[in-house]
């Protein structure tokens, strides 16, 4: 099949699946695409006619991760593009870290059974609709456990949602009398809720809405009255996401007792963080997608530990690394360099994003108070930024990950040379 040799060639983000095309079975194709364990990974959505429910029963059967209807429309075509490829973002780093682990010579276990089984995962689903949760509740009650809260309030919501650890928690966008996009927001905020997707229900001509729960971050959003494939397909989709971060999360424990995590801080250490780096860029400029490295220092660290000494300058550094650490993503890697310098790796990130990213850590750092020893201390960052360079289009083949930090370093220099306490970003 041409589309199985395309997808080994060119490693793509997201495939896009006809399920009628002459003289190929779109089922077939999906099928080899996700027995073939060079590309199984990469998300298939299934392109079907809107009246065929049997094409997309039969679709989940072959491992289609998604579907989208005739004729598509953009909202839906961006949604579904949009939530593959942060799983794909998730999934890819998550590779790139057992292979990294295993060219350290150490075994990676993390990532082996991380996903495959969704079954037994936790959802719950906030409705004020009972006919409409009684369907949904029926129908992934199949494969997961389904909690139903009928009162939509605030309070009960946040209080259910932090009782259990849900994989998917699902919000109706219709509630009579509840904002349901507030109400979802607000669970949000909540520490114990930040890494649990978010699937709005919203009304199949609400436009507007669905537009809305993209721009406020929400995980993804499902057309009401629903589509049961749909609806199964996108769970599953969510639950993956959520395995995948915390399979993230689990290499990094995983990776703590094994000689590659610094031992003030916690976080990877420099040799962790140089060979990580060099494979992040081989499989940058092979996919030509952006990677941006940030560097950072500690302004006037030396009087930290003259004035208050090095157990207080110690508490500072670790203090410092969690600051980083939360304001990081999932797939971001973070990492001391040194003394008072860490580095955070930034995948499939350009320089408007990271810059950003840099001024929100430099704000949060200035303003947080550094409590040691009875002593409240006020201290700032400087940093720099760096990212792979584009030359005519493409990106310069023989750039490697030495030049990439190289050059943050180099910017990292300048903004303490420029007066401290600010972002510079390399030529």
């Amino acid at each position: 099949y041409e589309a199985i040799a395309a997808a080994r060639q060119h490693k793509p983000d997201i495939i896009l699946l006809d399920v009628m095309m002459p003289g190929v079975d779109g089922f077939e194709t999906c099928k080899l695409i996700k027995q073939d364990p060079e590309i199984s990974h990469i998300p298939v959505v299934m392109v079907t006619a809107l009246s065929d429910q049997s094409d997309r029963v039969r679709g989940l059967e072959v491992g289609a991760d998604d579907f989208l209807t005739k004729p598509i429309n953009d909202m839906a075509l961006f949604a579904r593009v949009r939530s593959l490829v942060r799983i794909k973002v998730l999934l890819d780093e998550l590779r790139l870290r057992d292979q990294t682990l295993l060219q350290m010579g150490i075994a990676a276990e993390a990532g082996k059974s991380f996903v495959s089984d969704v079954n037994g995962a936790r959802v719950l689903l906030v409705d004020d609709d009972p006919v409409q949760a009684k369907q949904i509740t029926a129908k992934l009650g199949e494969t997961y456990q389904v909690d139903w809260l009928q009162e939509a309030d605030v309070e009960p919501a946040v209080k259910k949602a932090t009782a259990m650890p849900y994989d998917v928690i699902m919000v109706s966008a219709l509630l009579m009398d509840e904002d349901g996009l507030r109400l979802a927001s607000l669970m949000k905020s909540h520490e114990e809720i930040r890494h649990v997707p978010i699937l709005m229900l919203v009304d199949e001509d609400d436009t507007a809405t669905m537009l809305k729960v993209l721009e406020m971050g929400f995980n993804d959003y499902l057309r009401v009255p629903v589509d049961k494939n749909e609806m199964t397909a996108r769970v599953r989709t969510q639950i993956r996401r959520k395995r995948y971060q915390e399979a993230l999360r689990a290499t990094y424990q995983q990776s703590i007792s094994l000689a590659i995590t610094d031992a003030l801080t916690g976080l990877y250490n420099r040799h962790y963080l140089n060979t990580h780096l060099e494979n992040m860029t081989r499989q940058s400029l092979e996919g030509k997608k952006p990677l941006t490295v940030m560097m950072m220092d500690m302004d006037h660290f030396k009087s930290v530990n003259d004035q208050h000494g090095h157990d207080a300058g110690d508490m500072v550094l670790k203090r410092l690394a969690e600051i980083i650490l939360q304001s990081s993503r999932s797939a971001d890697l973070v990492a001391r360099y040194g003394g008072e310098e860490f580095v955070v790796l930034m995948p499939e990130t350009g320089l408007p994003e990271a810059g950003d990213a840099a001024e929100r850590l430099r704000k949060t750092v200035e303003s947080t108070p550094f409590n040691v020893e009875g002593a409240c201390i006020f201290s700032t960052i400087s940093i720099g930024i760096s990212t792979l360079k584009f030359g005519g289009g493409l990106m310069k083949q023989d750039e490697c990950g030495t030049d990439l930090l190289k050059r943050a370093d180099g910017a990292l220099y300048e903004a303490k040379n420029g007066g401290r306490n600010q972002v510079k970003i390399a030529d």
